[in-house]
């Protein structure tokens, strides 16, 4: 009897010798990088993916599981598969030059579950926070001694509709109130380039969103969520019209540096920033 072969579990299997190689390759990198962080007292903030093309990120996820299954439920479970399949080797890697493994290795501060999840296909946030409740159950189960965030921006979603008028003008489908909730997600996080989410608008009304923006999320982290808020990243644009190191940039700098030292100085909510 003549058996045909499965197209789709070819496709599968062509897609996992893909993931195979470039995650040997690519942990091969960190092994590297992990030992000269731990070599120099740094701590690393590890991010599993990233949301953007860069690196392949989120799309390149989506085209693998596009060759192997057209159904869009099937490449749901296919898509959130691949990602717990990486998280998984990831954290259980025997770091080959410090014979550490990653999950216990404690030059790891934080996991962190993707770099600017955005979901544009619903802005209500409850697309994203049902993956993030599914993800930080699967991160924890394999490692809960290191810290997990998210990886968000900040934006507001439709728990709270009045903190909506916060965000800059639109919304990228994530809830910065119902997805920090989560039990198990340890800080909050905010991200911060008004230069670029405010484009056309003067250097005041910039400085004048960024200050809302810290102040708000300072206060929600602290009375809602109740949970400490890390700035992890902001800044201004080398793009910008006018850029330039020791006026705009400098002075943008400075003012949201004071800014955060005042309000952790009135609270404490805030763990750190970075830039």
């Amino acid at each position: 009897m003549h058996v045909a072969a499965d197209p789709s579990g070819i496709e599968r299997n062509k897609v996992s010798q893909v993931f195979h190689d470039a995650a040997t390759a690519g942990l091969s990198a960190l092994d590297f990088v992990i030992s000269e962080a731990k070599k120099y007292g740094i701590r690393l903030i590890f991010s599993f993916v990233n949301n953007y093309k860069d690196f392949g990120g989120r799309r390149q996820y989506v085209q693998w599981a596009q060759n192997a299954e057209s159904s869009r439920l099937i490449l749901k479970m296919i898509l959130n598969q691949y990602y717990k399949n990486h998280v998984k080797r990831v954290m259980t890697r025997l770091n080959t030059i410090t014979r550490i493994a990653y999950k216990n290795d404690e030059t790891i501060m934080v996991w962190e579950l993707m770099n600017e999840p955005r979901c544009q296909s619903d802005y209500s946030g409850r697309t994203i926070n049902g993956w993030v409740e599914e993800m930080v159950a699967y991160v924890k189960s394999i490692d809960n001694q290191h810290l997990l965030e998210i990886g968000m921006e900040g934006f507001y979603g439709d728990s709270m509709p009045e903190r909506k008028q916060v965000n800059p003008g639109y919304q990228v489908g994530t809830d910065f109130i119902s997805s920090n909730l989560i039990k198990d997600i340890d800080f909050t996080t905010i991200h911060a380039y008004p230069d670029i989410w405010l484009s056309g608008q003067n250097e005041n009304s910039q400085m004048a969103f960024m200050q809302k923006w810290v102040e708000n999320h300072w206060a929600d982290s602290g009375k809602i969520v109740r949970k400490p808020l890390v700035i992890t990243e902001f800044g201004k644009s080398n793009k910008d019209p006018g850029f330039g190191l020791s006026s705009s940039r400098d002075s943008f700098m400075n003012t949201v540096f004071t800014d955060i030292d005042n309000l952790e100085r009135n609270g404490g909510t805030i763990g750190g920033s970075l830039e």
